[in-house]
């Protein structure tokens, strides 16, 4: 395809960037785009396997704790979400009930967002439910003086996570520098990084998991090439 018809397509507000980080070179900011896709399609397939390999261990977790149907049963008068700390978590979880014809817990856990499971771990959420959730993650560090691998640390780094999922639902690039018009992709390596670390807290071998998925390193460097 002719870069004016690329344009055409994909506005050239949207080609802008890509332009400027290949120095106006037409060809190599089309090539640039198409690599950022593939390296965002990468992305998401590794997000989406750590969401639900999350998911489930929570799940398997509060199941233990408060029995099959925890979610439906924590906004219930005098669950643990049935106060005003939590109001959101609850009035999510009843949007959710509401939705489905047939209610089933598997049904409405799949129903719950990473928004869902991310805010578990914050304040009002982590202590109502008993400050246990931590052991989802067995291989979690000590935490340090300079460093607590507590709740809170665990709900800023999923936070990082959703936040790159939400770049690439919106169909932001994660193929330049932060807050540039420059070829790189330490912001996809670091948050990719991440996941990686996580998946090894759950004690998932993610190498294992990923065989065949998980193409990004590849990716990167092929971009970083360019």
């Amino acid at each position: 395809m002719k870069h004016s018809a690329f344009e055409d397509v994909m506005s050239g507000t949207r080609i802008a960037r890509y332009l400027v980080a290949s120095a106006n070179d037409s060809r190599k900011a089309m090539t640039l785009y198409r690599k950022n896709l593939s390296l965002c399609q990468e992305l998401f397939t590794v997000i989406s396997c750590f969401e639900i390999a999350l998911r489930n261990k929570i799940d398997r977790h509060y199941t233990a704790v408060f029995g099959n149907h925890w979610i439906r049963d924590s906004v219930q008068p005098g669950g643990i979400f049935d106060a005003n700390p939590t109001r959101i978590t609850k009035k999510v979880i009843n949007t959710c009930l509401q939705r489905l014809s047939t209610y089933t817990h598997p049904k409405l856990l799949a129903e719950m967002d990473f928004g869902f499971w991310r805010y578990l771990f914050a304040q009002p959420q982590f202590f109502a439910a008993g400050q246990s959730l931590l052991q989802v993650f067995p291989a979690k560090p000590t935490s340090t003086p300079a460093i607590q691998y507590n709740h809170t640390y665990v709900f800023n780094q999923l936070g990082q996570i959703n936040n790159l999922r939400n770049r690439i639902a919106h169909h932001e690039p994660t193929c330049f520098l932060v807050g540039q018009s420059v070829i790189g992709t330490t912001y996809a390596r670091q948050h990719y990084n991440l996941i990686l670390q996580l998946f090894q807290w759950m004690n998932i071998d993610e190498a294992a998991l990923l065989y065949g998925l998980d193409h990004i390193v590849t990716v990167c460097n092929e971009i970083d090439a360019l």
